[in-house]
């Protein structure tokens, strides 16, 4: 493996391996190393002759806005949270159309609504399920794949990302692929050796040792409100002992995961007895027998439920499989101090093992008992069609990833459940708006292979049901001002009885009503449960960013901002949160409005400070 410290002319002598044109598999999320990746634009761009594809996913920016309010939060929290890292420059560029013509960028995953209105990346995006990403990649016949690693002393491994990389060398070792690789290795990337994490250093033609690079992306966590703790403590009913678990990424996830050790430890069943919702599922008790972890992606709610011993039954080697991970700073530094032993019990794998049954198929059966997949999801029809990725206009918000994966491998495994979450309804400019739907713009995951769908309202088992019964279902979990609708629309199209009723004890779904439930065990349901980058006062502040975000778009949400401003108490802690935004004496506008947001917050009892 021959080292180099100068990107610029690494990139030089790689355009001139590949003839000038370089097919570049580059990994998702937190695999790219930066330096590379800009030292290869920088030569295409040199020579317009030359041509450079990339094929990606992921490509993770920091925020980023014309709004002031945010601004003035994330100025002084930018370095606390992001460090220096910085994104690949074509992101940049994608955005303000300055993209050499030589220059390409494919992507099967967007950063979250990152993208959205983004013509370039809009128009370049390539979807497909994240199993068959690694078939569209082969298609292009990749001649150069980078990656960034993790080493100690002589060993190295593949850090964040197998998902795809672990079966491309696999391909070229065979003989199916062809491509150099080049290796760039970051000190704070943890050491993950088991299952397909270690990579020989023979595999690269090329490492490049830069005099400094940039921080590893971080995740900060997102504040868990009344909607997902109710979700995750619903879903943790669903979940049993001696089975398998996947969970997703962000605030549901984190949901998920807490319910799961509040129930282990013996604190849920309080919660459970007083839920008000029409909830059939039992509580369920501590693991006893312990789950096995099979996810693509290894997240926050997964290592806290290893850490805690929930997630501690091993099966084909490991007691977590997963495919890459995108989190924060206290993640990866909780990862890299794990004991060897249990760094070993977390086996890094391609996705074609995390997220299909194909290959090893009867041991994979046997391992994956009593599986639960848990996945997020937007919207979803009274039919069971759920949305997950791709807006009514067909901008894509994420991509499909994994999830129909799972979804397939619910309907394929003995004894396996789907599982999709969501909140029954959003604030949209301004207004409260139902994710309940008559039926849904875009389909993800379509009705045929409808499942379970939980709210915060209770579940909806929608497998193997009539059409008739899985509306009556959707809408048992419906917010109660929009049942009405909903009913009357199921009626219309035929698709209900015309004396069907909604029972009462379904008629009380009502935000309060969550937050009568939850309020007495706030203690045990906290708004970050696994802790927080944030100081104090800016999670005084998160809650009143989220109201002006939902009724700042629209006149109307505007006016009832100001006239809280006007009329509403003070916030117990107004003062140092306009201080902390630098707006201790007037502020404009923008200054009222955040006035009238914390108001409407310290309305909420949920959000009262004491």
């Amino acid at each position: 493996m021959r080292q180099w410290t100068d990107s610029d002319a690494l990139a030089e002598e790689v355009f001139e391996h590949c003839g000038g044109r370089v097919r570049l598999a580059l990994p998702l999320g937190l695999g790219k190393p930066v330096e590379i990746v800009d030292a290869l634009i920088r030569a295409a761009t040199r020579a317009p002759a030359r041509h450079l594809s990339i094929f990606t996913a992921l490509t993770l920016e920091l925020p980023e806005t014309d709004n002031e309010v945010a601004k003035r939060f994330l100025g002084p929290a930018m370095s606390r949270l992001f460090g220096d890292y910085r994104a690949p420059a074509y992101a940049g560029m994608m955005r303000d159309g300055t993209l050499p013509d030589n220059v390409e960028v494919s992507e099967f995953f967007l950063q979250a609504g990152n993208w959205v209105g983004v013509a370039a990346a809009q128009q370049s995006y390539i979807a497909a399920n994240y199993t068959h990403a690694r078939d569209v990649l082969m298609s292009k016949n990749p001649n150069v794949l980078v990656q960034l690693l993790a080493r100690d002393g002589d060993r190295l491994s593949l850090g964040g990302n197998t998902d795809i990389s672990a079966d491309l060398f696999a391909f070229r070792r065979d003989g199916r692929a062809d491509f150099i690789a080049i290796a760039q290795v970051h000190p704070d990337m943890p050491l993950l050796l088991a299952g397909q994490g270690e990579i020989d250093a023979g595999e690269f033609a090329h490492e490049l040792v830069p005099d400094t690079q940039g921080a590893l992306f971080s995740a900060p966590r997102r504040i868990v409100g009344p909607q997902a703790h109710a979700i995750g403590l619903h879903v943790a009913r669903l979940i049993s002992d001696g089975g398998t678990l996947q969970i997703g990424i962000g605030a549901q996830g984190d949901a998920v995961g807490h319910a799961l050790i509040l129930r282990h430890e013996g604190r849920v069943g309080v919660i459970q007895r007083d839920c008000p919702f029409a909830v059939q599922e039992p509580p369920g008790g501590a693991f006893a027998q312990g789950l096995y972890g099979v996810t693509e992606m290894l997240t926050e709610g997964m290592l806290r439920l290893f850490e805690a011993g929930i997630v501690r039954r091993e099966a084909m080697g490991a007691a977590i499989h997963a495919g890459f991970f995108v989190e924060s700073n206290d993640f990866y530094a909780r990862l890299r101090g794990l004991s060897a032993r249990d760094r070993d019990r977390i086996g890094m794998m391609p996705v074609s093992f995390t997220n299909a049954l194909y290959g090893d198929e009867a041991a994979k059966r046997a391992a994956r008992v009593a599986a639960r997949f848990v996945n997020a999801t937007m919207q979803v029809s009274l039919l069971g069609d759920a949305m997950s990725d791709t807006l009514e206009n067909g901008q894509v918000v994420s991509g499909i990833g994994g999830q129909f994966n799972f979804v397939e491998q619910a309907f394929a495994l003995e004894g396996a459940r789907s599982i999709l979450t969501l909140p029954a309804v959003r604030e949209s400019g301004g207004q409260t708006v139902s994710n309940i739907r008559w039926d849904v713009a875009t389909v993800s995951v379509p009705r045929h292979m409808r499942d379970i769908v939980v709210t915060e309202y209770g579940i909806a088992d929608l497998r193997g049901r009539s059409d008739a019964e899985c509306i009556a279902a959707m809408l048992a979990i419906a917010d109660s001002r929009f049942q009405g609708e909903l009913h009357d629309k199921a009626k219309a199209a035929g698709k209900l009885p015309d004396d069907h009723r909604i029972p009462d004890a379904h008629r009380r779904n009502f935000p309060q009503k969550v937050q009568d439930w939850l309020l007495p065990h706030r203690a045990d349901l906290p708004d970050f449960p696994f802790g927080s980058e944030f100081t104090e006062i800016e999670e005084v502040l998160l809650p009143a960013l989220e109201r002006l975000r939902a009724f700042g778009g629209t006149w109307r949400g505007k006016a009832h901002l100001l006239r809280a401003a006007l009329t509403g108490a003070p916030h117990p802690r107004e003062a140092e949160a306009l201080a902390r935004m630098e707006w201790a004496q007037g502020g404009g506008v923008s200054a009222l409005a955040l006035r009238g947001a914390l108001r409407l917050t310290a309305e909420e009892v949920w959000h009262r400070v004491t």
